[in-house]
């Protein structure tokens, strides 16, 4: 019986295997060793056998690693597509670069990147009419561009810059101070600092940042991070000697940021807990703008709701809330008051979803989205509606930075098809002047995006955006790029990509998805998506699949999935539920192991949306869906191509390395299975743009293979 059981789907891939484009040569994997590692998890027995590639410190880990990037090396080399698509993403990666210009100290700052410098410059003038000067140039630091400005904090009086160093992509970074004057680097050196920057207090003697403890030797990018502590460095002394702002022993998941307010007077502490939305308040008090030691005032500690600092006025403190609202608005309460906290409505919730606020020129600025765009509305300070921000389409507009004082504020706006513009916007007369656009090789006016919403399993409507060249033919041959992500309240939106505008040079089809977990709606939106409920974002996912296929977009086998991180998981869950969907799969540094992701670095702050294995209910769930655990021999599965990098120590690599071994030995038909291990690399964040170039063209090229196109 079970003979003739594997005789019948040996034969059922063979029939599907003899309709696939034509592939370069199936490689010869290397070997995988297996061990014996059980564990059990409410009973119930789950192996474990490649629990040694964890280990990336291990000989026959880093063995392993060389052995797989020698064969995705040569299956890569010998694909016909790879050379033109790179040459033609390098032709739309080099464009200017610029980002949104802030003001400090009476200095604008921005960085620019002239096209295909490793690493954006920070530059910096009096008046924006002036020469820029140049004020740190990262491309300094290393040959290769593997070490990356992370942050930038001029001083308040515009004198010194507290800068942020990050080393082959680690999330570790290292704080130092430059004398904008002399470009001379200050003695002031502060390590081990982590999802944190510098904060001046106002007489510009120093700074607070938040830190862990040294990690262990070997574990830098491994072990686990807990009890950050908030502290305060005084220039001119040693990190030993800085002071201890706040920590909290007994709660080991708590972080803290913290920002000055615009009058000098306080400094705000934002207490979060892992990857979730809901945060506390804490105020201390800043004497002659100078830090004195003391007890923080407690605002809220309650965790029930999001409280995203927006302007301190007077003794109003002004709050982005999802408090009691969903989808947002603006709560207002009064710092000085007695007894239980008392918040009031500023700006009531509407159907659409805030986003973020700021407030600038004695004005609020409210970033909405509406069915995954942005719509920016200008408020009083007694919360009645001013205007509609007018933008130039629907996309994507972010920025709306500054002071309660100040006078000006820039944002830029981008589309899928609309290369980013640059804004600079007034808010006393609520009127926006082009800054700088970008002038880029992309025939935008030859594309069109447009929104669509399609139905999910459970009824509900999700939103797309379908990017291509306009007058496409719906004929069901277009090669067709579908991406998605689907968590941690993270919206997806429609911006300006050089994959995406490379992938429509290409002739095909780039979708964004906006999935539940998502923060596209809101908290609800969000929530729909996270731990008993995260089957909806695959579900999502699989919907946009087939609606492009039903509407005649593609097909199955011209239809390429891509996702980074949480969205490497979403293609990961999604392919091995519907492997025949897909024509080819692009997992991006996946969480793959979702019985273990909390082992690792900050993986334990994703509980918030994943759940853990420690209850049995969200256990069962984990695994069923656990791209590692969930891989099913016996279908056919599309090529797919897994990327991770040496250095993340966001989603450790043990991640993609467990997950392609275990594809690798399933019986799931012949086409490839390959990993791409970049190295001196880590999640993402400040990647050179050489890397950046051979990696993405490296993925468009893969897919361009798998679907047969010819390309010159």
């Amino acid at each position: 019986m079970k003979t003739m059981t594997r005789l019948r789907a040996a034969l059922a891939l063979l029939a599907v295997a003899s309709s696939l484009p034509a592939l370069a040569n199936s490689p010869s994997y290397p070997e995988s060793r297996k061990v014996e590692q059980i564990d059990t998890y409410h009973g119930q027995r789950v192996a474990d056998p490649y629990r040694w590639l964890e280990d990336d410190n291990s000989a026959e880990t880093k063995a392993w690693v060389q052995a797989q990037n020698r064969v995705t090396d040569a299956f890569l080399a010998a694909m016909p597509q790879r050379e033109p698509v790179r040459k033609l993403y390098t032709e739309l990666f080099n464009f200017e670069k610029i980002s949104v210009p802030f003001q400090e100290g009476g200095r604008y700052f921005w960085t620019r990147n002239d096209g295909l410098q490793q690493q954006a410059v920070l530059y910096t003038a009096r008046k924006l009419s002036d020469k820029p000067q140049v004020a740190l140039d990262p491309n300094s630091f290393s040959k290769d561009g593997t070490v990356a400005l992370s942050g930038v904090v001029p001083s308040p009086d515009g004198r010194l810059l507290a800068y942020g160093v990050a080393v082959g992509g680690s999330d570790w970074q290292r704080w130092q101070v430059r004398d904008l004057a002399t470009g001379k680097d200050l003695a002031d050196k502060i390590e081990w600092v982590k999802f944190s920057r510098a904060v001046w207090t106002p007489d510009g003697k120093g700074f607070f940042y938040s830190r862990y403890e040294a990690p262990k030797a070997g574990q830098a990018l491994t072990g686990a991070n807990f009890f950050q502590k908030l502290y305060y460095h005084r220039l001119g002394t040693p990190q030993s000697e800085d002071l201890l702002v706040l920590e909290n022993k007994e709660e080991k998941t708590w972080g803290f940021g913290a920002k000055v307010s615009d009058d000098q007077r306080h400094l705000i502490i934002n207490v979060w807990r892992g990857s979730g939305r809901k945060n506390g308040l804490m105020l201390l008090p800043l004497a002659q703008g100078a830090y004195q030691p003391g007890t923080p005032q407690v605002l809220t500690l309650d965790f029930d709701a999001t409280y995203e600092p927006v302007a301190l006025v007077g003794k109003t403190l002004y709050v982005r809330s999802d408090k009691d609202a969903p989808r947002g608005r603006l709560l207002a309460t009064e710092i000085d008051a007695q007894g239980p906290r008392q918040w009031r409505v500023v700006v009531a919730e509407t159907g659409d979803a805030l986003r973020s606020a700021s407030g600038v020129g004695g004005r609020f600025l409210l970033q909405y989205l509406r069915d995954a765009s942005t719509v920016v509305r200008m408020h009083a300070q007694d919360g009645s509606l001013i205007s509609e921000v007018a933008l130039p389409g629907v996309g994507t507009a972010s920025g709306f930075a500054g002071k309660w004082q100040d006078q000006e504020t820039f944002f830029s706006y981008a589309s899928l098809n609309a290369p980013t513009e640059i804004h600079r916007f007034e808010p006393a007369s609520g009127k926006s002047a082009l800054f700088k656009r970008a002038a880029t090789a992309f025939p935008a006016d030859d594309y069109v995006t447009e929104r669509h919403f399609v139905t999910s399993k459970d009824g509900t409507r999700v939103p797309i955006f379908v990017a291509h060249k306009k007058g496409l033919k719906l004929d069901g041959s277009h090669p067709s790029l579908l991406y998605g992500y689907g968590g941690f309240n993270m919206p997806q939106t429609p911006s300006y990509s050089v994959t995406a505008a490379t992938w429509m040079r290409m002739g095909g089809v780039y979708v964004l998805a906006g999935l539940r977990g998502g923060g596209e709606y809101g908290a609800a939106w969000h929530e729909a998506g996270t731990k008993l409920k995260k089957q909806n974002v695959f579900d999502d996912f699989i919907a946009a699949a087939e609606w492009l296929i039903a509407n005649k977009y593609t097909q199955p086998s011209k239809l390429a999935i891509n996702g980074g991180s949480n969205g490497g998981l979403l293609v990961g869950a999604v392919l091995n539920q519907r492997p025949e969907l897909f024509g080819a799969a692009v997992p991006q540094v996946g969480v793959m192991d979702m019985l273990r992701y909390h082992k690792f670095t900050i993986g334990w702050a994703w509980a918030n949306d994943y759940g853990t294995v420690d209850d049995a209910e969200q256990f069962k769930t984990l695994l069923a869906y656990s791209p590692l655990h969930s891989i099913r021999s016996q279908r056919l599965y599309p090529p797919v191509l897994v990327t991770t990098a040496d250095h993340d120590d966001r989603v450790v690599p043990a991640h993609s390395f467990k997950y392609i071994a275990a594809l690798q030995a399933a019986d799931t038909g012949p086409a490839p299975s390959l990993i791409r291990i970049e190295t001196s690399a880590g999640h993402g964040a400040g990647k050179p743009s050489s890397k950046l170039i051979e990696e993405r063209s490296d993925v468009l090229a893969f897919m361009a293979n798998a679907f047969g196109l010819q390309l010159r």
